[in-house]
């Protein structure tokens, strides 16, 4: 029998890839959407559109009504620019996703977090699933709000749902229409690529990242964390490998760390009055090594090897190009 699908957040990078997965694979998708989102990504896709709002409790009863599997994808991702809506919709979101899902009797819920629930490794460590959020709240808001969106989840898990936990890394690929992690790209298109810190992060291309949800939706264990994560990197090889896709000259600059901090608080004060491409939280993570170990999801998932930042990175900038956002 067809299971029926339904993807919150349908309209955003992940949550849109996933509907297009979900699709080929011949599942019957219900993709929820507020009625203010732009519905292009979702065009040309057999899929039951559904207007409700995750912040808005009475919309959803009607949406989850016959759902098997729910992928809550929904999120403010882009923190920076909305940093106030951060909290709400993490944490009453997930709430509310969950209830509704409880409520309707939905089968399986993946709730898709981030590796930034995990915080900041220990010196030579790599994060795993076993790490939570450590940093100060008001430094890392959307580390903290995915890790508080967890623990929600959880809390109505333990009345009977299953519940799966997806934690992707930095997401690049096609499809980024909102320029969450694919301002990077656009960025080092505009010439911003020329500096970098003494720091690295784990990337993973946006095709994996559907891998793993669907992987986790047939095997992955209920209550448990996965790490969805492809290749640790330090920013200067990622900023090499990326001026050499937009055509740019590749990274001189070298910013000492000790001019990270007073440089972040200079950002915040002129962040009200001056469009910057990055914040202070970004900045302040930038100087810390953000490696991975993606074993477990590997394993258990029994996920294929990932693809190179390389590629994901190509594959960002041939969409934008084709999107004349670049």
């Amino acid at each position: 029998m067809t299971k029926t699908v339904l993807v919150t957040g349908s309209t955003g990078f992940i949550g849109s890839a996933l509907c297009r997965r979900l699709v080929t694979h011949g599942y019957s998708v219900r993709s929820l959407h507020r009625k203010t989102s732009p519905l292009d990504v979702l065009a040309d896709l057999p899929v039951e559109r559904v207007v409700g709002d995750i912040l808005e409790p009475e919309t959803l009863r009607s949406a989850f009504k016959g759902v098997d599997w729910v992928f809550h994808t929904a999120a403010q991702s882009d923190y920076w620019r909305y940093p106030e809506l951060v909290l709400k919709t993490s944490i009453e979101g997930t709430r509310n996703v969950m209830f509704a899902a409880e409520e309707a009797g939905v089968q399986r819920v993946m709730l898709t977090s981030s590796l930034a629930a995990m915080g900041v490794p220990g010196r030579g460590e790599l994060l795993s699933e076993g790490h939570n959020f450590n940093l100060p709240p008001n430094l890392f808001p959307y580390g903290y709000s995915k890790f508080l969106a967890e623990i929600e989840a959880r809390k109505v898990s333990a009345q009977g749902i299953e519940l799966v936990i997806l934690n992707p890394s930095i997401v690049l690929g096609p499809g980024d229409i909102n320029r969450i992690s694919g301002t990077m790209v656009i960025e080092a298109a505009k010439g911003w690529g020329f500096f970098w810190v003494e720091g690295g992060a784990n990337y993973i291309h946006v095709d994996d990242v559907v891998t793993g949800h669907l992987a986790a939706a047939r095997q992955g264990q209920s209550g448990e964390r996965y790490i969805l994560g492809g290749e640790n990197l330090p920013l200067r090889e990622v900023f090499t490998i990326l001026t050499e896709i937009v055509g740019r000259r590749p990274p001189w600059l070298r910013i000492p760390r000790q001019v990270i901090e007073p440089a972040a608080r200079l950002i915040d004060w002129v962040r009200p009055v001056i469009t910057l491409p990055f914040n202070s939280s970004q900045l302040r993570r930038s100087c810390q090594y953000l490696y991975c170990d993606t074993s477990k999801a590997q394993k258990e998932l029994e996920l294929p090897q990932p693809l190179p930042f390389r590629q994901a990175a190509q594959d960002a900038y041939d969409w934008y190009l084709e999107q004349g956002m670049i």
